[in-house]
């Protein structure tokens, strides 16, 4: 059954037809804990996992809720809803994109257009998540994100050529974009590509060439001038290392990747503007996604580089002019003074905080324990209150947790978030929509 729910090319309902089977069938949840996750990557951007699976694998580890973020695209959306609740767990969905930061609310030259802010690769340009959007939204929601899907192809199209010619020159066989890159995605399905496809068919072209094991390692280093050390090093030198495949994205991310970078357009990152102008029609809750500066990752997985933590404040304060309802960000990944500063910044301007660790490889672990700290805890309920909104915003947009016509809007953000976490835990996952109707009409009669 796990290879049917885990099967890229099987249809979504062959896959949920698998899980309920899994569920009728497989063992209870070993256990149950708070912990939430709403970052997570699925076949539909680049993830070893299938909505369906990713959802097994946030109940496996005990969490309460889980909630995709997919590159470009929300076309995993209905499948991961639907398996969060065969499963009894609270599910929220949304998008991640990159934006132009290069131009202010005024679309005039912007403080930040030559700043490195959470985007490793680019200048002015910026990662942001759009989380709980309604269900009746996912239509327009594609097709606004179609042309952004359609730009980066044809970027990783042209990037497929210039890695062609460093493996043409090491003796490897060229890569057929159509047939290795393309078809690695879930292009045709709706589905994003990325620059993790096309070093996903380099690695396969490296395994083919010099198989698993220390030999791979030597063509990196002698074929390639690819670093490879430490850690890594060992991971690839392991032929039954059952994440090799990861392993070796990670070295060329870091050192193969930027020898054929060609930096994103416009068509491809939008003002930051026009994006959350979108997601605020919509009912989408547009979030900024936090980074910043590592000096030591403390998960060990970064290297040491400055992000925005520098003018942190001064761009703080763009932040709802542009637009933003809230700001996302990772407790595994920063320091406790770095998460101390995004709260109160966040209090400050009354963004929400929405908490999420971007899972996007076999190595990485579902649970997020950090939020159970208590200075993290209130990250629980936010993903509640997310949940009730996306779950309301879907049978009625008045009851979106930012609509100005909410019952409770002429409230703080923290007293309708604390609502919307009530209602959240209490809406039955299984019966989602007339969970809904209920919490509708409890928010409707005065809760």
């Amino acid at each position: 059954m796990e290879k049917i729910i885990n099967r890229p090319e099987a249809d979504p309902r062959e896959r949920l037809e698998a899980l309920r089977e899994y569920v009728r069938k497989g063992p209870p949840q070993i256990r149950k804990t708070e912990e939430v996750n709403n970052h997570i990557h699925t076949i539909y951007s680049f993830s070893p996992y299938t909505p369906s699976m990713a959802a097994l694998q946030a109940w496996r580890a005990g969490l309460s809720a889980a909630g995709s973020v997919d590159h470009d695209s929300i076309a995993g959306a209905e499948e991961l809803l639907a398996a969060c609740g065969d499963l009894g767990l609270g599910g929220c969905t949304g998008f991640e994109v990159r934006v132009s930061f290069k131009t202010d609310a005024e679309g005039r030259p912007g403080p930040f257009r030559d700043r490195k802010i959470n985007n490793p690769d680019s200048l002015g340009l910026a990662y942001m998540t759009v989380q709980g959007v309604p269900k009746p939204a996912r239509a327009e929601i594609q097709a606004f994100l179609a042309p952004l899907r359609a730009a980066r192809l044809e970027r990783t199209r042209q990037m497929t050529d210039s890695a062609n010619v460093l493996l043409a020159e090491a003796g490897l066989e060229e890569l057929d974009f159509s047939r290795d890159v393309m078809a690695l995605s879930q292009y045709s399905s709706g589905g994003g590509i990325t620059e993790r496809h096309l070093l996903s068919a380099a690695a396969g072209r490296l395994i083919r060439k010099y198989g698993k094991g220390p030999g791979l390692t030597e063509g990196l280093k002698s074929k390639f001038q690819v670093k490879v050390s430490g850690r890594a090093e060992k991971n690839l030198g392991d032929p039954g290392n059952i994440h090799y495949l990861f392993d070796l994205l990670g070295v060329l991310k870091a050192d193969f990747l930027p020898r054929i970078f060609i930096q994103p357009g416009e068509t491809e990152c939008l003002p930051a503007k026009a994006v959350t102008d979108f997601a605020n029609r919509l009912g989408g809750v547009p979030c900024y996604a936090y980074l910043g500066d590592v000096e030591e990752s403390p998960t060990g997985d970064k290297k040491a580089e400055r992000f925005e933590d520098a003018y942190l404040e001064e761009l703080f304060g763009a932040l709802l002019s542009l637009g933003y309802r809230g700001v996302t960000y990772m407790p595994p990944r920063n320091t406790p003074e770095q998460i101390r500063r995004v709260q109160g910044l966040c209090a400050e301007a009354g963004l929400m905080e929405i908490s999420g660790v971007d899972i996007n490889s076999s190595r990485q672990s579902f649970n997020c324990p950090e939020v159970l700290a208590p200075e993290c805890r209130h990250l629980t309920d936010t993903t509640w209150a997310l949940i009730a909104h996306e779950r309301l915003a879907s049978a009625d947009p008045a009851l979106g947790l930012f609509s100005l016509e909410n019952p409770r809007a002429g409230g703080s953000l923290g007293d309708r978030l604390r609502v919307y976490s009530v209602l959240g835990r209490a809406l039955d996952p299984r019966r989602a929509e007339e969970s809904a109707e209920k919490s509708a009409k409890k928010l409707r009669e005065g809760l």
